[in-house]
C-alpha cells in the first residue's frame, strides 16, 4: 500500500500536463514554415511537450536549415535563440524517455547546432546511446557512429566497440549503404584481417545496391582510401556507379572522387573526360571564391590551355578574397599543373605570407615542397617559414610531427639545424617508425649533401645523427614478427629514400618474410622493390611463382606493377617465359578496356626484358589506340606526358629493331632512326679512326650530361672491314644498388646499338672514377685499350 501510494503521486505528476494525443501537436510542427514559427510554438506549449515533440522540434528546425542555400543558413541565430535554449534544457530532462531513433537523431542535430566544444547535452546523449549500443540496428549504429566521427572520436573505445558489434555480425550484415558509413568511421582501428573481411562483404553486397547510389560508392572508396589498399575490382564497381551518375554529379562529388583516385592511384580515363566536360561548363558560374577554388584544384589539373588560361586568369581577379586555406589549395593545384605562373605564385604567396602563422606543421611542409617544385625564391617569405618550422620543432615531441618539420627545413635554402633541432630529432628516435626514420634520413642526407657542396665541410653531428638513425631502423626491422605488420610501415615509404646500409637490412628483413608473399601483397612489395634499385633474386623469384601459381586472384590491371621490377632491374626469373606468357594471357581479354597510358609503360617494360607478345603490341601500334592515347596526353602534366611519349617512341624503335617480322611501321620516324651516344667514331679495318665529324671529350671527369651525337644510322654504309664504335658513360643510376648489374634500360640500348652495327664499349662511373684511372695519361691508356685494342707496353 505505501509503495502504491509513493507511485501514484509520481504518475499523476508525469501524466496530468500530457495531452491525451500527441499528433495534434507535431501536426502542428510540420504546417510551421519558418523557425519563428517552431520557436513560437516551444513558448506556448513548453510545459506539455512529450520527448516525442521535442525530437520532432530538433528535427523541423534542421530540416529548414538543409532547405537553405549556404548563403542563408543561419545555424548561429537558431543556436543562440532564447527559444532554442529551452528546446535543449527540455531534451537534456526527457532524453531518457526517447526512443533509439529519436536519441540518436536529437545528438546529430544538437551536434550541428551545438556553439560549444563539450555541449552537455551531447556528452548526456551519447553516455545514454552508449548504454543502449548492444540493442541499435546496423543503420541507427552506422548513424551514432557518425556522431561520434563529426566528434573526431575515431580511436576512442566507444568506436571500439562499435567496430566489435560490426565485426559480429558481419555475416548477417545485409544492408551496405548502413555498413559503408561504419567501414569509413572505423577504419582507423581494424586489423587488416578485418579490413579483408570488410572488402569481400562488400564484394558480396555491392550488385544490391541501385546503380544511382553514388554517396555509397564514394564512401567505398574512402574506406579503401583510409586503410591504403587500391582494390581494384571494387574501384572499378564504384567507378561505374560514377559513369552512369556523371551528369548527377555536382562539384563537391567530382572534387572528391578526384582526391580519392589520385590517392589510390587509380586512374579511369573515362571518367576524367566525362568530368572535364562537366567542370569546364562549371568555369562561368561559380564567382565565389570557396567554389572557384574548388573548381580550380579540381579542373585544373586535367584542363587544356584555353580552359587553364581562363581559370587562372579569373583567379588572379578573385586572388585577394582568398582565405589561407583556399590559397594552400591553389597553390597545390597549380604544382599539379606543373603552372609556373610568376604573376599567380606571387598573388597566392602574398595571401599564405599573410596567413603563414596560421598553419600547421604539415601545412607548412606543403607549402615548402610547391614553391620548391614551383622554383619561387623569396628571401623574405624563406626566412619567415624556416622561423615558424623551427619555433614548431622547439616544442613538439610527436616523431611524425617532428620528422615533418625537418624534413620542411631540409628543402629551404639553407637546411642547417641547431643544436636544439639536431637534440630534438634525438629525442624522438626510439619512437619513430619507418617512415619517419626515412625522413630523417633524407633530410640529414640533404644537409649534408648541402655542406658539402656550398661550405665544403661534413660535421661530425650529422654524420653521428645518420648512425643514430641507421641504429633505429635496423632495430625496428630486426624486431619485426609479420610481414603484414611490416608492410603497414613500409607502405608509405618510397624505397630509394632509404641509406644504404639501412636498405640492405630492409630487403634481407623482407627476404625473411618472402614465404608470406602472395596474392594480397604481391603488387604492393613488387611496387616497392621496382624503386629500391635493389636486387634480390629470392624477392623477385617468389614475386614471379605467386604471380604463375596464383594468377586468376590477381588483378588484370595490377600486372603492370608486378612486371615492374623484372623490367627495371634487368632480371629473368627461373620460369622467365612462363612468368611473362602468364601474366600476358591474364591481360589479353582487357586490352580493348585497358588504361593508355598503362598498355604504353606495359609494352615498354617487357619490351626491355626482349618479350614481344604481337597482339599487346599490334593493340597499341594501330591508329584507334594512338587517337585515344593523344586524347589521355592532353591531360596529363607536361612532363608526364613527354615521358609517356618518349616511352612510345622508345617502344616503336624497339619492336622494328628486335621484330621485324611483326611489320608494324616507324611510327616515329626521325626518332626511331637516331640513338643518343655519348662518343662515336668509325675505325677502318687496321682499327684507324676515319673522318667523322667533331666529337670532344672531356678526359677530367666523368661527364654530367651524355654529349649528344644525333648521327643517323639507317642507309648509312660503310667502306669494307670498317666498323662504328660507340661509347658510353654509364653513371650510378644505371647499375643496380647492390650490386654492379646493369638495369633494363641500359642493356636496352646495347642491344640496339649492337643490332645497329655498332661496336658498344659501356664505361661505368666506378671504373672511370677509380684509383687506377686518377690521371689523365691513365684514363688516355684506358680509352686506347678499349677502343683500338692498343695495350701500352
Amino acid at each position: 500500500m505505501l509503495r502504491l501510494r509513493a507511485i501514484c503521486p509520481f504518475s499523476w505528476r508525469v501524466f496530468q500536463f500530457r495531452p491525451i494525443s500527441c499528433e495534434p501537436l507535431i501536426i502542428q510542427m510540420n504546417k510551421c514554415t519558418d523557425e519563428e514559427q517552431i520557436f513560437d510554438f516551444i513558448e506556448r506549449n513548453k510545459a506539455i511537450l512529450s520527448e516525442k515533440q521535442v525530437g520532432c522540434a530538433f528535427d523541423m528546425l534542421w530540416k529548414l536549415q538543409k532547405q537553405k542555400t549556404s548563403l542563408l543558413k543561419n545555424v548561429e541565430y537558431v543556436r543562440d535563440h532564447p527559444q532554442f535554449l529551452t528546446l535543449h534544457n527540455l531534451a537534456t530532462n526527457k532524453f531518457k524517455l526517447m526512443n533509439d531513433d529519436t536519441l540518436v537523431n536529437v545528438l546529430h542535430i544538437t551536434q550541428r547546432f551545438a556553439g560549444e566544444s563539450h555541449d552537455p547535452l551531447v556528452e548526456a546523449l551519447v553516455t545514454e546511446a552508449w548504454r543502449r549500443l548492444e540493442r541499435f540496428d546496423i543503420k541507427l549504429l552506422s548513424e551514432f557512429s557518425s556522431c561520434l566521427a563529426d566528434q573526431h572520436l575515431y580511436f576512442s573505445p566507444l568506436m571500439g566497440k562499435i567496430a566489435d558489434i560490426v565485426h559480429r555480425n558481419l555475416e548477417t550484415t545485409q544492408d551496405l549503404s548502413s555498413l559503408s558509413v561504419l567501414m569509413v568511421n572505423i577504419s582507423s582501428l581494424i586489423s587488416r584481417h578485418f579490413q579483408q573481411q570488410l572488402v569481400n562483404k562488400t564484394e558480396l553486397l555491392f550488385d544490391t545496391i541501385d546503380s544511382s547510389e553514388v554517396n555509397v560508392a564514394i564512401r567505398i572508396a574512402r574506406f579503401l582510401r583510409n586503410i591504403k589498399y587500391c582494390y581494384q575490382p571494387l574501384l572499378e564497381k564504384c567507378n561505374n556507379v560514377f559513369l552512369s551518375n556523371v551528369d548527377q554529379l555536382d562539384l563537391d562529388s567530382i572534387s572528391k572522387i578526384f582526391r580519392l583516385y589520385k590517392f589510390l592511384q587509380f586512374n579511369s580515363f573515362e571518367f576524367i573526360m566525362m568530368a572535364k566536360k562537366k567542370l569546364t561548363e562549371m568555369i562561368p558560374l561559380c564567382n565565389h571564391p570557396a567554389s572557384f577554388v574548388k573548381l580550380f584544384v579540381t579542373l585544373g589539373p586535367i584542363a587544356g590551355p584555353e580552359e587553364k588560361k581562363q581559370l587562372k586568369s579569373t583567379l588572379l581577379l578573385m586572388s585577394e578574397d582568398l582565405t589561407g586555406e583556399q590559397a594552400l589549395a591553389v597553390l597545390r593545384a597549380m604544382e599539379d599543373m606543373e603552372s609556373r605562373n610568376s604573376h599567380l605564385i606571387k598573388r597566392v604567396t602574398s595571401v599564405l605570407h599573410k596567413h603563414l602563422d596560421s598553419y600547421k606543421p604539415l601545412e607548412l611542409l606543403k607549402i615548402t615542397q610547391a614553391l620548391t617544385f614551383l622554383h619561387f625564391q623569396r628571401k623574405e617569405f624563406s626566412a619567415k617559414l624556416r622561423e615558424l618550422l623551427l619555433s614548431y620543432l622547439k616544442i613538439s615531441f610527436i616523431p611524425t610531427e617532428v620528422s615533418i618539420l625537418v624534413y620542411a627545413i631540409s628543402l629551404l635554402p639553407s637546411p642547417h639545424l641547431d643544436e636544439v633541432g639536431i637534440s630534438r630529432i634525438e629525442a624522438v628516435l626510439p619512437q619513430c617508425n619507418l617512415n619517419n626514420l626515412s625522413n630523417f634520413a633524407t633530410s640529414v642526407l640533404r644537409w649534408i649533401q648541402y655542406d658539402h657542396m656550398y661550405l665544403d665541410s661534413i660535421t661530425g653531428k650529422q654524420l653521428k645523427l645518420l648512425q643514430k638513425l641507421d641504429h633505429y631502423g635496423r632495430q625496428r626491422l630486426q624486431h619485426s614478427n609479420s610481414l603484414d605488420l611490416l608492410w603497414e610501415e613500409l607502405k608509405s615509404v618510397r624505397g630509394n629514400t632509404f641509406p644504404e646500409s639501412l636498405l640492405e637490412e630492409m630487403i634481407a628483413t623482407l627476404q625473411h618474410f618472402v614465404d608470406e608473399i602472395n596474392y594480397v601483397n604481391v603488387v604492393e612489395i613488387a611496387s616497392f622493390i621496382s624503386n629500391t634499385d635493389y636486387l634480390s633474386t629470392l624477392l623477385l623469384d617468389r614475386i614471379a611463382s605467386v604471380a604463375v601459381q596464383q594468377i586468376e586472384k590477381i588483378h588484370p590491371f595490377t600486372i603492370l606493377a608486378i612486371i615492374l621490377p623484372f623490367s627495371t632491374l634487368n632480371y629473368d626469373p627461373p620460369q622467365r617465359d612462363e612468368f611473362f606468357g602468364t601474366c600476358v594471357q591474364h591481360l589479353n581479354s582487357y586490352l580493348g578496356i585497358l588504361d593508355p597510358l598503362m598498355l604504353v609503360c606495359l609494352g615498354f617494360s617487357l619490351a626491355t626484358l626482349q618479350y614481344f607478345p604481337e597482339d599487346l603490341l599490334k593493340s597499341i601500334f594501330n591508329i584507334e589506340f594512338l587517337a585515344r592515347l593523344d586524347s589521355q596526353l592532353e591531360i596529363l602534366s607536361s612532363s608526364l606526358s613527354a615521358r609517356v611519349q618518349f616511352h612510345l617512341m622508345e617502344l616503336n624503335r624497339s619492336i622494328c629493331l628486335e621484330c621485324p617480322e611483326f611489320q608494324i611501321p616507324w611510327f616515329h620516324d626521325r626518332f626511331c632512326q637516331q640513338y643518343n651516344k655519348d662518343f662515336e667514331c668509325i675505325l677502318d679495318k687496321r682499327k684507324k679512326p676515319l673522318p667523322y665529324g667533331s666529337h670532344n671529350i672531356a678526359l677530367g671527369q666523368l661527364p654530367e650530361m651524355p654529349w649528344e651525337s644525333n648521327t643517323e644510322i639507317v642507309g648509312s654504309r660503310l667502306p669494307p672491314g670498317a666498323e662504328r664504335i660507340a661509347l658510353e658513360f654509364l653513371d650510378s643510376k644505371s647499375f643496380c644498388r647492390n650490386i654492379p648489374h646493369m638495369k633494363g634500360k641500359s642493356a636496352m640500348k646495347k642491344r640496339h646499338l649492337e643490332i645497329l652495327g655498332y661496336r658498344v664499349i659501356q664505361i661505368s662511373q666506378f671504373e672511370w672514377n677509380s684509383m687506377a684511372l686518377s690521371t689523365k695519361d691513365a684514363r688516355m691508356d684506358y680509352l686506347r685499350e678499349r677502343i683500338f685494342g692498343e695495350v701500352k707496353s
